[in-house]
């Protein structure tokens, strides 16, 4: 086989740059730290290093939504800190406003304190966050979730949704919690009415019936759902009633139903009276002239109650009551109504302090774990892509010496020459 001129010295050329090529990726895989400067050096290995990216911005992002989200609960947990120090002194308020012993205008500088502070409620309530969305609006971060009616009221205008956040491949917390929840949704003590149908000679009064006990309320047996019928004694039926005897009945009533509760009231005219049925309280003033009957109804619209509209009736209350028997009672009535309602509302605000405790707390364990995953990636991605030193440089030098071997050799060929055996 005749080996032309031209063959011997593309073979050779071909051969310096094929082996100059490996010396210089090789040197390149040394300076940069990376064994893997295209797919094409390991295809598998390539594949994975990008799903270990893939995973890598997603562990990073899951951080900066657990930074997010942990702000988030903290400037709640915050407010509602702040709200529940609001709380503890209107019921300081509400206890001293129940002193039989102040004046009107007692009460009325108790009622301008429990202004400023049902101010300072509202505007907490209406918080926003560093995004300057509403903490408590539920979905309608732009919405103001707490507006003043005219007649003094409060109403919620946001809704009832609970915004989360993705915080792990299969984990979302909840950042916020609805206004509605928290500050509405409280059950209202006062959600009873009495009827009292008096008799002649009859002194009697009633209070606002209070339900005190949810637990009572709502067990087995349960206060009747109709409501119930309180009956004193009738000195003019046959035989003849004690007018200081009661009983109560399930309504509606009939003649002949089983008698749920029966007492009597003291002697003593001057002193209050208390009943307690199933978790509902009532007190009664005066003296019963026999025949009285005292229908106690719910009123579904007064299931539940906002907190800031339980300091508002307290307030209003302290301000218009006068000084007087049906005015003291009245006063006696709103603040029993606002103490208990009070305590309803910081258990809830409590429990809602709790869950966000325990989101925190899921928060800390999750960034935790995302932090032990993203060692355990930069270690897989520092096996796969970083070069091995004494390996590389062994290569190197290898690849050196059969680059100046190409070239001494092509040298010699390239003396080769027909010519030069002329002479």
């Amino acid at each position: 086989m005749r080996i032309s001129s031209l063959q011997a010295f593309q073979n050779g050329i071909q051969g310096i740059q094929r082996n100059y090529a490996a010396a210089i990726r090789t040197n390149e895989q040394i300076s940069s730290g990376n064994r893997i400067l295209t797919p094409a050096d390991d295809p598998v290995a390539a594949v994975r290093l990008m799903q270990l990216e893939q995973q890598q911005n997603m562990l990073g992002q899951y951080k900066n939504n657990l930074t997010a989200a942990n702000n988030s609960l903290a400037q709640e947990e915050s407010t509602l800190n702040s709200v529940n120090t609001i709380m503890q002194r209107v019921r300081e308020l509400a206890g001293e406003a129940g002193n039989g012993a102040l004046s009107q205008s007692d009460r009325q500088s108790i009622a301008a304190e429990l202004r400023e502070r049902e101010d300072e409620m509202l505007g907490l309530m209406n918080s926003r966050n560093a995004r300057g969305e509403y903490l408590f609006s539920g979905f309608q971060g732009k919405t103001q979730p707490f507006v003043r009616q005219d007649d003094g009221s409060f109403s919620y205008e946001g809704d009832e949704g609970q915004r989360q956040l993705q915080i792990a491949s299969s984990l979302n917390v909840a950042i916020s919690d609805s206004g509605k929840k928290i500050f509405e949704n409280i059950p209202n003590a006062a959600r009873l009415d009495a009827d009292l149908t008096s008799t002649a000679g009859s002194t009697l009064a009633v209070s606002a019936p209070l339900v005190q006990d949810e637990v009572a309320f709502s067990g087995s047996p349960a206060f009747p759902q109709d409501g119930i019928e309180i009956r004193f004694g009738d000195p003019t039926a046959t035989p003849p009633g004690d007018p200081k005897n009661y009983e109560i009945f399930a309504k509606p009533y009939t003649a002949g139903d089983p008698v749920l509760q029966s007492g009597r009231m003291d002697d003593d005219d001057k002193r209050q009276d208390s009943i307690v049925f199933r978790g509902v309280a009532m007190h009664f003033d005066g003296v019963p002239a026999g025949g009285e009957t005292i229908s106690v109804t719910a009123d579904p619209a007064r299931e539940k109650q906002g907190v800031l509209d339980t300091i508002h009736q307290l307030r209003m209350a302290l301000e218009d009551n006068t000084d007087s028997p049906a005015g003291n009672r009245a006063n006696r009535d709103a603040v029993a109504a606002a103490l208990t309602n009070i305590d309803h509302a910081m258990v809830v605000i409590d429990g809602t302090r709790g869950d966000i405790g325990a989101r925190m707390n899921v928060i800390a364990t999750t960034l935790t774990d995302n932090e032990d995953v993203t060692l355990v990636n930069k270690s897989v991605q520092a096996e796969l892509q970083e070069v091995d030193y004494p390996e590389a440089l062994s290569k190197l030098a290898f690849q050196s010496v059969i680059l100046e071997a190409a070239q001494m050799s092509f040298v010699k060929v390239s003396q080769l020459n027909l010519f030069d055996k002329i002479r």
